[in-house]
């Protein structure tokens, strides 16, 4: 199991969306580098056997660095009480000295902001997967329930409002599927399947796939979750039945991995240098 370590509280702010203000710093100390600095939102932080760790090694560049876990140093804090996904173990680490050896830098020590960049993507498409999932189980709890809850003597599948409802419902789960299958995944795998022989892949068409897709699966999820809750009607609002659940963890769908308004501004900027 891995850790993602780029996000980080900065001057009562955070570093989370702006990744080039990230303050934690990697100084060389002849043998490798010495991390110190405060990393927030850290998902398997504290059982993850290895982390990726960006820390700034120059005034305007970023490392990335494995860390094996726990390292002596690394030292988890707090663990975060999320308003959903709270199976995923969230939590703040400060690193005090946290050494690494010189042959755990990925890559070039000052390209780690490309090295985040490129990750964000992969984890964007895990997170329109993920919105997606929740979005078609909400789809199922609803049509189920509409089957089986009465009123006025027959379900309430029966009455126009509900299958205009479950109708909607089905409609952008379809949509999310097709765009994070077809279209961004697909497009994914054809750059990292190119190997050797290929042409450079076109980074900014996955990055700006991969941020279409979050964005249309987050929001799709949100909405659908939000439905089924009003399917379910009362009971929807009850911990004892299913929906309240998927609709807290939908709305993490349009946060974490990039906002769903960061997200607006990168697909922006590609269609930008497009038409360029």
């Amino acid at each position: 199991m891995s850790a993602f370590a780029l996000s980080e509280p900065l001057a009562g702010s955070l570093a989370g969306s702006d990744i080039s203000a990230v303050a934690t710093r990697a100084h060389p100390d002849g043998t490798g580098w010495c991390l110190t600095g405060t990393k927030r939102w850290v998902t398997n932080g504290e059982r993850a056997g290895l982390a990726v760790v960006f820390a700034r090694t120059a005034d305007r560049a970023l490392g990335a660095f494995l860390v094996e876990l726990l390292a002596d140093g690394w030292r988890v804090t707090h663990r975060e009480r999320t308003m959903g996904l709270c199976a995923s173990e969230t939590v703040t680490v400060e690193l005090e000295g946290v050494r690494v050896p010189h042959d755990r830098a990925l890559g070039n020590p000052t390209g780690g902001l490309s090295l985040a960049l490129e990750a964000l993507d992969v984890g964007r498409l895990g997170a329109a997967a993920l919105a997606v999932g929740l979005a078609q189980a909400a789809l199922e709890h609803a049509a189920s329930y509409a089957r089986q809850r009465e009123q006025f003597g027959r379900p309430i599948a029966a009455f126009g409002g509900i299958q205009e409802k479950l109708a909607e419902l089905a409609r952008r789960v379809t949509v999310a599927r097709a765009v994070t299958h077809a279209g961004a995944a697909r497009l994914a795998d054809a750059a990292l399947a190119g190997g050797q022989d290929a042409a450079e892949p076109d980074l900014d068409g996955v990055a700006a796939w991969a941020a279409i897709a979050k964005l249309t699966a987050g929001e799709a999820a949100m909405w659908v979750t939000d439905e089924a809750v009003q399917v379910f009607g009362g009971y929807g609002y009850m911990r004892e039945y299913p929906v309240e659940k998927l609709m807290r963890d939908a709305k993490g769908t349009e946060i974490f991995e990039g906002t769903s308004e960061i997200l607006r501004v990168g697909i922006a900027r590609a269609l930008m240098r497009d038409h360029q």
